[in-house]
């Protein structure tokens, strides 16, 4: 009987010591007592329904705390709202405390909306208080004598509160700025004028107005450093010149083979009317024998036009030219006189 009694105190105990954990766990206690001592009302109920609804008591009941003591009119619903859309409550509560010692106007739903879009509220406000300086990269651009130069600019910036959600971010301010670094140089009648007075290109980008739909205020625009980079103008000459030099080369090529090609045609024109003179000279024995033939020739004719060629080939031989001799040997048949 005494075992069955003790079996039965320890599992009471223990079931006991269960339910105060999970009375404890549904019902934060401490943090009751932690808001009443802080002057806020936050009910029993209203804790048990945060972890029903899976929200964690300790941050919203902190940073209840935290904004009631700031002077920040909220309640545990909004903070629970934002929560609940996956916003970052410590977060918010320390924007809205920065803004409203620094007596910037910020409100609640401003806050939340800043938030939910992705960007650190906090951060966007201390950014309001305290401008941040963005250092551009190297821009190069090139002035109206092909001068290059290369630029480094610092953009002091301020936050924007009504422009964070949908303006445009640091990536778009140091694109615009380029490109009016850039716009400014090639204006530029020379680089020495550039070099000159280089706070020229600030106030022609500031004119611009590149802050229009970001997210932030420009407040001004300094350029750190300028040096002289490569003549653009000087080697985009000798590339055209190389270029055109090529193209010279190419149509002088196009011309040569061209020639090339009609001195080969004229030859082998020259060798086609060769062979018709050799195949019309073959066919003079057979005139000859025939005129023979037909009695259009004598024999005594014959001799005399043999003589008259003899002759002819002998004045030739004289004066140097072999080549009479060896044509007329061409024209005597069986090449006897």
């Amino acid at each position: 009987m005494d075992m069955t009694n003790s079996a039965f105190i320890l599992f009471s105990a223990f079931a006991a010591l269960i339910l105060l954990f999970v009375f404890l766990y549904f019902v934060p206690v401490n943090l009751w007592i932690t808001a009443i001592f802080s002057n806020v009302k936050v009910g029993i109920g209203e804790l048990i329904g945060m972890r029903i609804r899976k929200v964690p008591p300790s941050i919203i009941v902190n940073s209840l705390i935290t904004a009631t003591k700031a002077g920040l009119d909220l309640t545990t619903n909004d903070l629970e709202t934002h929560y609940l859309a996956s916003g970052n409550v410590p977060n918010v509560i320390r924007a809205l405390i920065s803004a409203d010692k620094a007596n910037i106007n910020l409100s609640f739903k401003q806050a939340t909306a800043i938030d939910l879009a992705g960007r650190d509220v906090f951060e966007a406000v201390q950014i309001s208080v305290n401008p941040k300086v963005i250092n551009t990269p190297n821009v190069a651009a090139v002035a109206a004598d092909g001068i290059q130069l290369i630029a480094k600019a610092r953009v002091t910036v301020r936050a924007n509160i009504a422009q964070l959600v949908g303006g445009a971010g640091e990536e778009t301010i140091l694109a615009r700025v380029g490109e009016g670094i850039v716009t400014s140089i090639g204006s530029a009648q020379n680089h020495k004028s550039v070099l000159e007075n280089p706070d020229k290109i600030s106030k022609l980008v500031l004119e611009r107005g590149l802050d229009a739909g970001t997210a932030f205020e420009i407040l001004s625009i300094d350029i750190a450093d300028i040096d002289v980079g490569t003549n653009i103008g000087a080697k985009l000459q000798i590339d055209q010149a190389s270029a055109d030099l090529k193209v010279a080369e190419a149509r002088a090529e196009e011309r040569r083979a061209m020639a090339v090609a009609l001195e080969q045609e004229m030859k082998a024109k020259s060798v086609e009317m060769r062979a018709k003179v050799i195949e019309a000279e073959a066919d003079i024995p057979k005139a000859i024998s025939e005129a023979f033939r037909s009695g259009n020739l004598g024999i005594m004719d014959y001799y005399r036009m043999e003589n008259i060629k003899s002759d002819t080939d002998m004045r030739s031989t004289i004066a140097g030219d072999d080549s009479g001799s060896s044509d007329s040997s061409k024209g005597t048949i069986g090449g006897k006189k």
